[in-house]
């Protein structure tokens, strides 16, 4: 099929009509809010509806392994990108991704939507993490397909593209939350439903009169000869995965924790698999394996940060329920008769990521020759990822059972302000690190990081549950800070390596 060039795919489409972006992207924004509501959403209640007893509409598990569904589930959603990507690199481009996608990601939350079934929420996952890899990482890719490659407004679109993210991440804990408190779950996991389906009839209906060309090739399609190497690797692939679940059915072997497993091993093999193919490529310079072995260090920083991250999802998504003080009306001396939803704590990190994003932009822009290099960045980011949650022991030593929730909107603000510090400095700097032939590859390095995080994360949660709060709290925190202070240590050194990349 013959390939469009960059100026027949930009000039095929309406070009003014949205701030005098390209209509395209009014399209892609809908669509990826949608996609996050229902995302951010169904997250937001997941974990209560695996540990909540049977009586008031979950499933009654222990905290611990329903966190730990929750973290190997966030850990799977990341490697799923790394397929879908690929499908729509080599085999149906990123529109017929986005839309499968947004299909499969529908069709999970209307089966989360449904009588409480166990089986039925391991497949209404499958099909959310499936959808996910396919639409996440390919409308950000259509995204930049409506530009010319150096016009200069591609880094506003990116920016409102993000805001229509953190809008759909911010609302949907509140609307879910709030239905899961006074209505029950499936209410909450239908309303997500609903949010994917709005995205795709958006999807659809404006698609093809606002998007045009892009999105339709396949940038690096099969040829004849590759079509047999794919079709015979992927089924070894599927061989093995079905002789995986069919050996452990048969010998009664096949458990979740065994999976888990199995996914903490990928998980893990994977990024040194690219670290490894990178350095021993000839298609690598010297100076590009030196900036690998500089990126590592940066990689093992993120997976400490995103770790913590993440478990606002899990570990503080669980301490918000059940250690912290939610009704208003002993907050207010019965000023306020009113209970927070434990959902709503979901709901800072967009929140505060919208409000502090152009804050931070503005002070890497007003430090000019002071703006500190990107290792010293990711050390504040790990710096203030620690106190956020070093801030949680002196409540939790100085108070009673239930803590004011002030501590933990402190702790989600911190956590936040690392995030700013780290997660877009770390895009930039994975592109400005990656060698030329594994520019893709890099990247998909860098969104394992979150990956593995969620592995780590789905065994300190085991520990969690068995030491004090303040105890857990006190240990990661100081864990996190030491890796800071090592980093900071070694940043002279990683600058050599950088060769000359800041």
């Amino acid at each position: 099929m013959a390939q469009h060039t960059r100026d027949e795919v930009v000039n095929s489409m309406p070009r003014t009509g949205f701030f005098g972006h390209p209509k395209g992207l009014f399209t892609l924004m809908v669509t990826e809010f949608w996609e996050r509501f229902s995302y951010y959403g169904m997250k937001a209640i997941l974990v209560y509806y695996l540990y909540y007893s049977v009586k008031d509409g979950g499933f009654g598990l222990p905290d611990a392994l329903a966190m730990q569904i929750v973290s190997i589930y966030g850990a799977l959603i990341y490697m799923s990108g790394v397929i879908g990507g690929w499908l729509a690199d080599r085999f149906i481009g990123t529109r017929k991704s986005i839309f499968y996608g947004a299909i499969l990601i529908m069709i999970g939350h209307i089966l989360l939507s449904l009588p409480n079934n166990f089986n039925l929420l391991l497949a209404a996952l499958l099909f959310i993490i499936l959808g996910t890899g396919l639409l996440k990482p390919n409308i950000s890719s259509n995204v930049g397909e409506l530009y010319h490659k150096n016009d200069p407004k591609v880094d506003a679109a990116f920016t409102l593209f993000v805001m229509s993210i953190n809008l759909g991440a911010f609302i949907s804990p509140l609307f879910v939350g709030w239905l899961q408190e006074n209505v029950g779950f499936h209410a909450g996991f239908m309303v997500a439903a609903i949010g994917m389906f709005c995205g795709l009839v958006v999807y659809v209906l404006r698609a093809k009169p606002t998007l045009g060309l892009s999105g339709l090739d396949v940038p690096n399609p099969v040829t004849p000869e590759e079509k047999n190497k794919t079709i015979i690797t992927v089924s070894i692939i599927v061989a093995i995965v079905a002789a995986y679940f069919g050996i452990g059915k048969a010998t009664d072997s096949l458990s979740l924790a065994s999976f888990m497993n199995v996914v903490s091993i990928v998980g893990i093999v994977l990024p040194f698999f690219y670290f490894i193919n990178m350095f021993i490529s000839k298609k690598a310079t010297a100076d590009e394996k030196a900036r690998v072995g500089a990126y590592i260090p940066l990689f093992l920083a993120a997976v400490a940060f995103w770790s913590i991250q993440e478990q606002g999802s899990t570990v503080l998504a669980t301490f918000a329920d059940k250690n912290t003080q939610l009704n208003m009306g002993v907050l207010t001396n019965g000023a306020i008769d009113f209970k927070i939803p434990a959902a709503w704590f979901q709901s800072l990190n967009p929140l505060f990521i919208v409000t502090l994003a152009p804050v931070f932009a503005w002070l890497w822009v007003k430090l000019g020759r002071f703006n500190p290099p990107t290792v010293v960045k990711f050390s504040i980011a790990l710096f203030l990822a620690a106190l956020s949650y070093l801030i949680m022991v002196y409540p939790l030593t100085h108070g009673g059972h239930l803590m004011n929730p002030v501590w933990l909107v402190l702790s989600y603000l911190l956590v936040t302000m690392a995030e700013l510090c780290l997660s877009p400095v770390g895009l930039a700097t994975t592109t400005k690190l990656a060698p030329q032939a594994f520019t893709s590859q890099m990247m998909s390095v860098w969104f394992l990081a979150n990956t593995v995080a969620q592995i780590v994360n789905a065994q300190l949660v085991n520990y969690y549950d068995s030491v004090e709060k303040y105890q857990y709290f006190s240990h990661i925190g100081l864990v996190t800070l030491a890796f800071a202070v090592v980093l900071f240590v070694i940043s002279p050194f990683m600058k050599k390596f950088m060769r000359g990349i800041h």
